[in-house]
């Protein structure tokens, strides 16, 4: 088990539940609309969100925000020191930062003891784009031993502060690189995994690639905390991140949607009707299994555990519940019986 961290009201590892996360694509001097994509996050499901901090404006819009924001905020922070020094004067819930990128040892303790002072945890953020010329010399390309040496490196200078209250990520744009490097860190480290794919592109295959990395180190008993990166909407990435974590057994709050395949014996229309109850249902938080099959072959029976759903037949459809039919009805009833069964549940 890893050690716990606190962001904000967030606990992170030490057994604490996966949180999930984001990172806010508004300008951080923009406080109102920061703010309201910061309230869509929260509604969408999120709970923590970061937000680049690039300049002493930015620090300033950062501090605002951490007055009113629903959310634990995060200063994501690059080679000035001072910037971090400001966002944890004005009340960051974490910082991330690399400590070999800030400056001399003096700045790395002026940072970890300005965070310790304020019971701040530390992200470090390893990236496999961003690696230093020493270890692209030594390993000849971001390889996953590269990250992990990386992050011990940077762990390094936090520890000689006296600063442990550190969580570690080490993302790469290849699947395969990202799971080795937090598979051979978590063995030989317990401090707590922020886990990501980065740059992994737009929404439908940054969520697949996504759905590999992420999702295969949580079924692995790896990971923390999750960051899903999409070039999309940012709650985009929360609706994915909570489909990953329920995919991997590790949620239970929020409906699982199953769906089988259309063949030949399809007679409704079951792409567009599993769609518009994925759509009806996607802010429900009722832990329960809805099914939307196309036939009788596969209703009733294969999706005999699920709390309620609908299949298709030759005229019309029927609604099941646990497997038992309870109705018979015309295609354009079935969604509208479907949710009104789910509001009774």
């Amino acid at each position: 088990m890893t050690r716990q961290i606190r962001v904000g009201g967030v606990l992170v590892g030490g057994g604490a539940p996966v949180s999930i996360q984001s990172m806010l694509n508004t300008r951080t001097t923009d406080v109102e609309g920061s703010l309201r994509q910061l309230r869509a996050l929260a509604a969408a499901g999120c709970q923590i969100a970061r937000l680049a901090v690039p300049d002493m404006d930015a620090a300033k819009g950062f501090a605002e925000l951490c007055t009113v924001s629903p959310l634990p905020l995060v200063a994501d922070i690059h080679f000035d020191y001072r910037l971090a020094l400001a966002a944890a004067e004005g009340g960051a819930a974490k910082i991330r930062i690399n400590p070999g990128n800030i400056g001399s040892p003096e700045r790395v303790r002026e940072v970890a003891d300005a965070c310790r002072e304020r019971r701040i945890p530390i992200r470090i953020g390893v990236n496999g784009g961003s690696l230093d010329k020493r270890l692209l010399e030594k390993y000849g390309h971001p390889t996953a031993e590269a990250l992990v040496e990386s992050a011990f490196s940077h762990l390094e200078l936090l520890e000689a502060c006296g600063f442990y209250d550190t969580c570690v990520s080490m993302k790469s744009s290849s699947v395969p690189t990202m799971m080795a490097a937090y598979r051979l860190f978590s063995e030989r480290s317990d401090y707590p995994l922020h886990l990501g794919v980065t740059e992994t592109g737009t929404e439908y295959m940054g969520t697949v690639k996504s759905a590999m990395g992420i999702g295969g180190l949580l079924c692995l008993g790896i990971g923390d905390t999750i960051r899903v990166s999409l070039t999309a909407d940012p709650v985009r990435e929360v609706y994915a991140a909570k489909a990953i974590l329920k995919a991997a057994g590790l949620r239970r709050d929020g409906v699982n949607i199953i769906a089988c395949p259309t063949c030949g014996r399809t007679r409704i229309d079951l792409i567009g009707l599993a769609s518009r109850v994925e759509d009806a249902l996607k802010d429900c938080k009722k832990p329960i299994t809805v099914a939307v099959m196309g036939c009788v072959v596969n209703g009733p029976g294969e999706a005999r555990e699920a709390d309620v759903g609908v299949a298709g037949g030759e005229d019309c459809g029927m609604l099941f519940v646990k497997g038992q039919i309870v109705k018979k009805l015309p295609y354009d009833e079935l969604l509208p019986a479907l949710l009104e069964y789910v509001d009774r549940l």
